[in-house]
């Protein structure tokens, strides 16, 4: 009997030992569906937390190249901030009220954008939300509580509203947006899921703006996150799928088709049209080849540490560094491929 226990407490330990190799041979930040991920996440990548459960609603990423090593700029929608994260770790509020540009919120709480909760009034979603770089390198900016697209010009002061209306009825709730080299800025427009809040289109939308001009593109799709192809030829639009649009000489899409069944937020796409998806349902970002094939999944859930992800940007010099806001933390990793920046 003393034997036959000594055999399976051996058997168990070396058991237990594989397992341990294992484990410690396999990166637990990357789930690895298909080999060609090989390509685009190194092989010892690690998941480096910058900021943990410290925002209320982190959003809208995008890499600003100034300076010797450039700074990211990134939303807190709850607190109506836009913040800067520099490279040497520091935080700071970079513009304040930049979904909803007053102190006063007694026109969010009539319009829904306020609840209440024990007779105390909260925040829902009126902060500011998806950020990019205009062909001109100004930034721009999704003001959800404005419900308006947003510019701060060059003295870093003075903002222009770009869009807050289209065909004189103002904009849900604007979300997301990038910008075309040609100086159109494309931005989705979902209806509110605010049940009280006051809305004027009875759609959700993805339009464009340029000098004061509005034009709609798309009404069919329940829009988030949206996302341009290097070469600017083809258009991504994510929600409850991942559509994907020709973009026409003139700039205008066509040709809708489904891209990926599972639902998407903020979207970016690296140089050889791999896409990048925030999908909080699956705890990370997914990575889909351009062919649709998903290779695998960057998980932003680490050590207890993040919640689903949200949004995307790809910075430092070479482009190859992928920052993620996960809701309450920012977070980043490297990657083999250069991503589609901002104004690059």
């Amino acid at each position: 009997m003393k034997k036959i226990s000594i055999c399976v407490l051996l058997v168990i330990a070396v058991g237990f030992g594989v397992l341990s190799a294992q484990r410690s041979n396999t990166n637990p930040v990357v789930e690895k569906l298909d080999p060609a991920l090989d390509a685009i996440v190194p092989a010892n990548a690690k998941l480096e937390i910058l900021k943990a459960d410290y925002f209320g609603n982190a959003e809208g990423p995008v890499w600003i190249t100034e300076g010797q090593s450039g700074y990211l700029l990134f939303t807190d929608i709850s607190a109506n901030h836009i913040y800067k994260w520099a490279p040497d770790g520091k935080l700071s509020v970079f513009l304040d009220r930049t979904g909803f540009n007053s102190a006063d919120t007694t026109s969010l709480q009539t319009a829904g954008y306020v609840g209440n909760y024990n007779g105390r009034f909260y925040p829902t979603s009126f902060g500011s939300n998806g950020i990019t770089l205009d062909a001109q390198g100004r930034i721009v900016w999704c003001a959800q509580g404005d419900r308006a697209i947003v510019r701060l010009e060059k003295d870093g002061e003075k903002r222009t509203v770009l869009a807050d209306h289209y065909e004189g009825k103002r904009l849900n709730r604007p979300n997301d947006l990038v910008a075309k080299s040609d100086g159109w800025i494309y931005f989705t427009d979902p209806r509110s899921r605010n049940p009280g809040a006051a809305q004027e289109i009875d759609f959700s939308g993805v339009y464009r703006v340029k000098d004061g001009k509005v034009e709609l593109l798309e009404k069919e799709v329940q829009p988030n996150g949206i996302a341009f192809t290097a070469d600017e030829k083809t258009l991504y639009v994510g929600g409850g799928k991942i559509w994907r649009y020709d973009v026409r000489p003139d700039g205008t899409i066509a040709n809708r088709r489904e891209f990926d069944s599972v639902g998407c937020d903020g979207m970016k796409l690296d140089k050889r049209g791999n896409v990048y998806c925030a999908t909080a349902s699956s705890h990370g970002v997914r990575v889909i080849s351009p062919d649709g094939k998903h290779l695998g999944t960057i998980f932003t859930l680490e050590d207890g540490v993040g919640m689903g992800p949200t949004n995307l940007a790809f910075g430092d010099a070479d482009s190859k560094t992928l920052y993620i806001t996960i809701k309450r933390s920012l977070a980043r990793i490297r990657l083999n491929i250069p991503g589609v920046r901002a104004n690059s």
